[in-house]
Order: C-alpha cells, then structure tokens, then sequence
C-alpha cells in the first residue's frame, strides 16, 4: 500500500473501541504495520481482519507496557488513545476518582513514552500522538473536574516530550477532541438515567449542532502521524465543532 503512513509501525493503545479502534483502523487502512493495544483482550477480536497485531494491556501497568513495547517495537508511531471520563465535579470527586483519571489518561501515556521514545531518538525519527481533550487548559467543562485536570496533564507531557525530541527528528502532537460520538460517550448517556436528553445535551456543546465521528478523530491523527504534519511539534490540534470558539 503506498498510504501517507506506508511501511511505518504504529503502536496504538484504547484500541478495543472507539476512537483508538478507529485509529488503529485507518493507520492499518493507509498502510502502517499495527500494533493495537486494550485492557480488554476481546475487544480486540475485530481488528484482526484488518491484518493488525494485537496485545491485551493494561496501561497502567508500567512494567507491562515496557515489555510490551520493547517485544513489538521498534515503533515510528506512537498513539495514545486509552483513557478514562469520570463525570463529577469536584464536590463528587472521590479520592479514587481522582487517581483513577490521572493513572488512566496522563500515566498511562508517561509509561508509552518513555518505553518507545528511546528508540525514536536512536533512529532520529517519530511521531507521537497523545488525545486529550479541549476538557482541559483550553476550557472548563462541568462535571469533568479530574478529567479535565487529568486531560490539561497531556497537554504539558505533550510540550515538554516535543520540546525533548525537536531536535532529534521526534514529533510529539495532541488531539483535542470536542464531543464526540463513541460507545463510551453512549455509556455515559445511559448512566444518567436518560439516554435521550443525555445525548441531546451533548451534542448542544457543539455550536454545529451535530457529534464529532471517531473516523473524523481518527483522520486527524492520521495527518499529525503522518508526514503531512512533519512541519508540527508541541501542537494542540482542536477539533471540536465549535465548541471552544
């Protein structure tokens, strides 16, 4: 296949569902050697038509993810997608909570980088792409308090990761997605007791009036892993429907 990403190895974490799935989809669709990463294995199953390799993984697990990373590796790409939304403002954070949202989103994607950036730096090529949210420094979202802390932490990892590896041909990017359509958002609708005027609050955020598509994220990590966005590092790509206008 002769994709923007043609011949790379992508490792991909979340990938069991939602945006990481349709990540590790369209990499693998455009021609990148993929590596999908979920906590749950059987979530994985549906990938593999696609010819990606698969790897049940806990990413908070330290120790495992550098195992993980140093048997597939060498990677030219770097996804974070695993994360975590716990809805509840500060008064309703519990202290658990609050690890749970830093462990999940911000940790998880420390213990990536860390395994796979060595490498990078060896071979002075790579692109690293974490999700975080425009729940975070660029905004203030109700009922987010740890997530959006947790979210805010990516973006600085973000920064100081592309400022390390600027000048060793390593890019390091994130996505800040606004509201977007996925079996987690749906999970999230579900537990307030009603499903419809749950969604149809979410999609008001959007001054578009419509959810974002985990194929319109995946598209837009595809152009920051891709050469596309060789000219980017320590960026915040937002793509949100208006939301933070």
């Amino acid at each position: 296949m002769g994709g923007r990403v043609a011949g790379k190895r992508a490792f991909v974490t979340g990938a069991g569902q939602g945006m990481g799935r349709a990540v590790a989809i369209a990499l693998a669709e455009d021609g990148a050697r993929v590596v999908a990463a979920s906590r749950t294995g059987a979530k994985l199953a549906a990938l593999v038509p696609f010819g990606i390799e698969t790897a049940p993984l806990d990413v908070t697990d330290g120790a495992a993810v550098a195992r993980e990373i140093a048997a597939a590796g060498p990677f030219d790409i770097l996804v974070n997608c695993a994360g975590w939304v716990h809805a509840g403002g500060l008064l309703e954070t519990t202290d658990e909570d609050w690890r749970a949202s830093l462990e999940q989103n911000v940790t998880s994607m420390f213990f990536t980088i860390r395994a796979a950036l060595p490498a990078m730096l060896e071979r002075r090529a790579g692109a690293i792409v974490n999700v975080a949210s425009v729940a975070s420094s660029i905004t203030g979202v109700a009922g987010r308090a740890a997530y959006g802390a947790s979210k805010a932490a990516v973006i600085g990892l973000t920064k100081a990761v592309a400022r390390e590896g600027i000048a060793h041909g390593v890019r390091c990017n994130a996505l800040a997605p606004g509201t977007t359509h996925s079996p987690s958002l749906v999970e999230r609708a579900e537990a307030t007791g009603d499903r419809e005027a749950a969604m149809a609050a979410f999609t008001a955020r959007q001054p578009m009036g419509r959810l974002g598509t985990v194929e319109a994220m995946a598209a837009s990590v595809l152009y920051l892993a891709s050469d596309e966005g060789a000219f980017m590092t320590g960026q915040i790509l937002v793509v949100d429907g208006g939301q933070t206008l």
